[in-house]
């Protein structure tokens, strides 16, 4: 029998937070990319719930989640999961989190170690400074009017690309695909409160020369953490080579390119990425930090920042 997919609600802090929650196991928090919402993973939810209580929320500003004018800053988002895992009862996740759900990740597995048993990051964010120059350009002086112009048209586009899609799918050409999910993005941005939320939450973590909030000076920590990193080999809008990154920085992850996904490899290769994801809970021990740990593991680590990225 399929695992039973349930759309729920709670108010945290005032506001509803929506999410979606499915089977029954060790937790599995699946955060979203910016413009998206929890239906991005609903090509593997229902495979992961079959051995996982399986989280995945509608990020504040997204979705049907609401959208206040307030902070979008990573660590306000970091907090809000916090809060909605403890509202359900949830002590300790697994976090996967996909492009700014990747940054998120991050920042939560730094702010609440005591919290996070594993790491996946999925064409995360927060891991160096390239950026697609679209999202770039949105960050400049009057990108509100570009955005509300171009989420005005998104509908009409929408339908073309989606017989494009299935047609470049059925042929084994997929990169079509990440073109869709950004006007799916946009189109969900024709509300003027969502888009608010958008430009605030980019505005947050990049500016016109690319991401300017990264984890890079606290990666060597991720060596505590059980880490998993996938991504699109021809992501289009967070370059593959910021896999390379993790490789390097952290030698104990496990670092998976997927060579012809683009940014959403969870879409492109859906079995694919269950099977990688599985595997890595199935065979990494979860992390088992209190305060103290961290702060011993804080103290002997204190000077493995790399030069180029402290200064």
């Amino acid at each position: 029998m399929a695992p039973r997919l349930v759309r729920r609600s709670r108010i945290v802090h005032g506001h509803k937070r929506a999410f979606l929650l499915a089977g029954e196991g060790p937790p599995l928090l699946l955060l979203h990319g910016m413009g998206n919402n929890c239906q991005t993973w609903a090509g593997v939810v229902e495979r992961l719930a079959e051995e996982h209580t399986v989280i995945a929320p509608d990020l504040l500003g997204h979705g049907e989640s609401d959208k206040p004018r307030g902070d979008y800053s990573i660590a306000a988002y970091a907090n809000g999961m916090r809060d909605l895992l403890s509202v359900l009862d949830v002590e300790r996740a697994t976090v996967v989190g996909h492009s700014l759900g990747g940054g998120i990740a991050l920042q939560f597995a730094y702010q609440f170690p005591e919290r996070c048993q594993r790491l996946a990051l999925v064409g995360s964010g927060g891991l160096g400074p390239e950026l697609s120059a679209g999202l770039r350009a949105a960050t400049l002086p009057g990108a509100e009017l570009v955005v509300g112009a171009l989420a005005a048209v998104s509908g009409p586009l929408r339908g073309g690309l989606r017989v494009v899609e299935a047609l470049g799918r059925a042929t084994g050409f997929r990169q079509v695909g990440d073109l869709t999910e950004a006007v799916d993005a946009l189109l969900a941005l024709q509300d003027a409160e969502a888009r608010r939320a958008f430009l605030r939450t980019l505005r947050g973590v990049v500016d016109v020369r690319g991401q300017a909030v990264t984890a890079l000076d606290r990666l060597y920590l991720a060596d505590s953490v059980p880490m998993l990193v996938i991504w699109g080999g021809r992501d289009p809008i967070v370059p593959a080579q910021h896999a390379e990154t993790v490789r390097t920085t952290v030698p104990s992850a496990r670092v998976e390119v997927f060579e012809d996904a683009g940014h959403w490899p969870h879409l492109d290769e859906p079995d694919r990425f269950c099977d990688v994801l599985l595997d890595f809970i199935a065979t990494t021990e979860p992390a088992d930090h209190d305060l103290d740990s961290w702060r011993r593991l804080l103290a002997q680590n204190w000077d493995r920042v790399p030069r180029a990225v402290a200064r």
